[in-house]
Formats: structure tokens, C-alpha cells, sequence
């Protein structure tokens, strides 16, 4: 696997004000350096997100697609573009994701293996009345953590902070990591 996924914090960046679409950044753990980026088509009825290694868009290494057109329990299979595989599912829970967001993990095999989670209800409500809120989220895998996404408030770029810290046992698959990131900054953004 590419060493970019072996890293245990990143810092993922969307500019707000991109015209059409959306360009993102992932950067490592010093924000320092480009690890991967993506940049979304606008006007798309189906999403397919495609992420490079660089701003050149060279290589690709791991594709994001909707299942269906309009989806509330929207499902995106992530692919590792290199080796041609399925990594995993990263399925939104309809209903639930009204008040506070919610993903379900899948594997490769479309079989639940854990879940991803806004932090916080009372939050969640506030934000999406207001909207001025950053959103955070854990994740885990077969009941232990295994990452935590945190949102900082810019009103310019948006910037998740991703921790893989809490993955003692390696259970997340970095690449399924990196792509539930990227949901949440393109997905997300646009409920508000």
C-alpha cells in the first residue's frame, strides 16, 4: 500500500468559496505537505470523487462513487485505484443523520464493521440552526476507537483534523479513513 496511507494524523482542507465544485487538500500531520488532492466536478447527479497524489492529478489512488443518484441513505463505495479493489463502504444513515450525523464503516465485502459518529446532539441541532459550529466525530471498529475527525470553524476553508491515534490495533484501513474525511467535507458542507 502507498506509505501516505501509513500516517496517523492528517489535516484536510476544502476551500468554501471555490466556485464550482470543490478542491481538497490532504495534508500530513505537520500541514506542511501535499499528501493527496481532489478536486470535484460541480453539477454532478452522481458523486465520483477521485483522489491523486498531487495537484498535477497524475496518479490516481483511490476513487469515491454513489451508488445511486439521490440516495438519503446514501451508500459510497471507495476503490483503491492502484491495485483495482474495493476497500470498503462508507454508508449514511438517513433518518438518524437528520439530527446528527451518521455513517456506517463497511468493509469490501459490504458486511458492517463499525460506524462513524458526530460527537454531540445538543451540538448537532445548534449547528444546523445556526451553523457557525464545528462538527467532530469518532469512529470505531468491532467496539474500540479507532479515529476522531474534528472540524475547526473558518468560514473561508474548511479544515478536518483526522487522528488515527486511537487505532492501536490497526483496524481501520487508512484509505477508508482518508475517504470518510473527504465525505464529510464534500457531503456534509452541502447540507447546510
Amino acid at each position: 500500500m502507498d506509505k501516505r496511507f501509513s500516517e496517523t494524523k492528517y489535516l484536510v482542507r476544502k476551500k468554501v468559496l471555490h466556485l464550482f465544485g470543490g478542491a481538497f487538500h490532504v495534508f500530513d500531520s505537520t500541514g506542511q505537505n501535499v499528501l493527496f488532492y481532489s478536486q470535484m466536478k460541480a453539477f454532478k447527479l452522481k458523486e465520483d470523487i477521485r483522489l491523486f497524489t498531487g495537484e498535477d492529478m497524475a496518479t490516481e489512488v483511490l476513487t469515491i462513487k454513489a451508488r445511486n443518484i439521490l440516495d438519503f441513505s446514501a451508500a459510497y463505495d471507495v476503490f483503491d485505484s492502484q491495485k483495482q479493489e474495493k476497500v470498503g463502504v462508507l454508508k449514511r444513515k438517513g433518518f438518524k443523520s437528520m439530527f446528527k450525523d451518521e455513517w456506517i464503516l463497511m468493509d469490501a465485502n459490504d458486511r458492517e464493521i463499525g460506524f462513524l459518529k458526530e460527537d454531540n446532539l445538543a451540538m448537532a441541532l445548534v449547528r444546523r440552526t445556526i451553523g457557525i459550529f464545528p462538527q467532530s466525530y469518532h469512529g470505531e471498529i468491532n467496539g474500540n476507537n479507532v479515529c476522531k475527525f474534528k472540524q475547526n470553524f473558518n468560514p473561508f476553508v474548511m479544515k478536518i483534523n483526522v487522528d488515527f491515534s486511537d487505532d492501536v490495533r490497526n483496524q481501520m484501513d487508512r484509505r477508508l479513513g482518508i475517504a470518510s474525511a473527504i465525505l464529510l467535507c464534500a457531503i456534509e458542507g452541502k447540507q447546510e
